[in-house]
């Protein structure tokens, strides 16, 4: 019987190890495509910042590097980035075959909408602060979220999902840190 449960155990520690070593992470693809589009873990630790600052007197950006390093851990997180350059890459590039969704991205047409709910994605992983942080950074256009929304700085350049990515994985280590914070107290 104590054989039988061990070799039960056994295999389910042979499982976990087999899903886990063909699991791809694409951490680092990540952060290579944001910052092939611009966008630093700075850019994003310093939109991080701006959300906590008034809350924590001694706070810095680098503050942020871990939290942003742990959502970009996680494999949703990874999956939203890729999508989201992906189809703005499209978009740039003329090759979304449907003319008018190509436009409705070009233009980061106001009740688009997706764009929004793909970084809701992100931030329904750490909570409702981070979901309130997003809503909030995302009408305010902090730094980098705000250059990258901008039509002037870019042409020719679409940044529909990214901003709201990049707002998202901000507000989410924003969330993140808050959350440790208030564990550590």
């Amino acid at each position: 019987m104590i054989i039988r449960n061990f070799l039960q155990i056994f295999l389910i520690f042979l499982k976990i190890n087999a899903i886990l070593i063909y699991m791809k992470n694409y951490k680092e693809k990540c952060i290579k495509l944001l910052e092939d589009r611009g966008v630093s873990i700075k850019d994003i630790a310093e939109c991080s910042f701006y959300l906590q600052a008034p809350y924590h007197p001694n706070l810095k950006v680098e503050d942020f590097y871990k939290d942003i390093s742990s959502v970009l851990d996680k494999t949703e997180v990874q999956s939203a980035i890729m999508v989201a350059i992906e189809l703005d890459r499209q978009a740039e590039n003329g090759t979304i075959i449907d003319k008018d969704l190509s436009e409705i991205l070009h233009n980061d047409d106001g009740l688009f909408g997706t764009d929004e709910v793909i970084a809701y994605g992100i931030c329904n992983l750490y909570g409702s602060i981070a979901l309130t942080n997003f809503g909030y950074i995302d009408k305010k256009k902090i730094g980098i979220i705000g250059k990258l929304n901008d039509p002037n700085t870019h042409d020719d350049v679409c940044n529909t999902f990214l901003d709201d990515i990049v707002g998202a994985i901000a507000s989410a280590a924003a969330g993140k840190y808050a959350h440790n914070v208030l564990e550590n107290k």
